[in-house]
């Protein structure tokens, strides 16, 4: 007995050294960014923020006054909408599923075909859609210089400029980039807490960074890759094919941050629950107007992997999701 006590506790030992091993590596491919990446151009400013947030939830960007940006965008629902496809401005549906908007600052393409390039452009496009809100950035413009709450705090946000067509967006952009997701408990166990999240969503990290493959594309602390593939979904929509041709049939990979508050998924909101996302990736997906699937059978993935890998991705959900509305300008 006096040579397994020291034996035991050289094998204790080890296996803290392992854990310890495993987080650094862990904070290492999933550390959070210190600071939001603002353009150089257009500086982060509170007040920009808070303006920008007013208009994010006000429904006056739109034509007929009844939808805004949070409309589609529901912060209840991971910033995007729990339906395929949201009813635009004319009460029919738009084209694809809304996108979520959370953790884009560092992105460099936005829509799921990735058609601009900065935020700003992201802004304009849902309000000048006709088929989304239904309105132009001059009526914008003309309706909010009515208000005078929105033009001093315009006077205030952007000295020398105030209230238009460029600061509106820029104000826009400036609060969706604040749209960080909250701390969950996946952060707390990367940071250590070996208690903070179940044996079977452990687990299912292992199988999402191993046999699942799920981190090819899923990676980093926001789990995406900001880059276009073809994963499998029988549609006609041709997705970054409308830019580039020989890029069709891809989109855009979403960051899986409150994944589990954001169903239906995929660009046209055909899959209902974590489940059927995971089973969908294990058979690889379906053809695209007789283009593959860049995605292999998983036929290594068992019934308790797909079970330990939603447990996992459960673990991604916020503590503290919820967003409130602003008070808006109302003279």
């Amino acid at each position: 007995m006096r040579f397994l006590k020291p034996m035991l506790v050289s094998v204790f030992c080890v296996v803290l050294l392992s854990a310890a091993t495993r987080h650094e590596e862990l904070q290492r491919a999933f550390a959070r960014p210190a600071r939001i990446a603002f353009p150089e151009d257009e500086p982060y400013s509170p007040q920009k923020a808070a303006l920008g947030k007013m208009l994010f939830f006000d429904a006056r960007l739109s034509g007929e006054q009844n939808r805004s940006c949070a409309t589609c965008h529901n912060p209840s629902f991971g910033w995007e909408t729990p339906v395929p496809r949201a009813l635009g401005a004319l009460q029919r549906p738009v084209a694809r599923h809304t996108p979520t908007i959370e953790n884009l600052a560092e992105s460099e393409h936005f829509f799921w075909d990735g058609r601009v390039r900065r935020l700003e452009e992201q802004a304009m496009e849902p309000v000048s859609h006709p088929q989304e809100m239904g309105y132009s950035m001059n009526r914008v413009v003309r309706r909010l210089s009515a208000i005078y709450s929105y033009r001093r705090n315009f006077e205030i946000a952007f000295p020398g400029e105030g209230l238009n067509r460029h600061t509106i967006l820029v104000a826009l952009a400036t609060y969706q980039r604040t749209l960080r997701s909250g701390w969950s408990p996946f952060d707390d166990w990367v940071e250590g807490d070996e208690d903070a999240i179940s044996e079977p969503a452990k687990r299912g990290f292992d199988v999402f960074t191993g046999v699942g493959m799920c981190s090819t594309c899923h990676t980093g602390w926001a789990f995406t890759d900001h880059d276009f593939h073809r994963v499998g979904v029988a549609s006609k929509d041709r997705g970054r094919g409308l830019i580039d041709p020989e890029m069709a049939y891809r989109f855009k990979t979403p960051g899986l941050r409150n994944i589990a508050l954001r169903a239906p998924y995929m660009h046209d909101g055909s899959l209902t629950s974590l489940r059927e996302i995971v089973e969908h990736y294990r058979r690889g997906g379906t053809p695209s107007e007789g283009q593959p699937s860049d995605l292999p059978p998983l036929t290594a993935i068992t019934d308790q992997d797909v079970n330990d890998l939603i447990a996992f991705l459960e673990t991604l959900t916020a503590y503290e999701p919820h967003v409130s509305a602003p008070a808006l300008p109302v003279d």
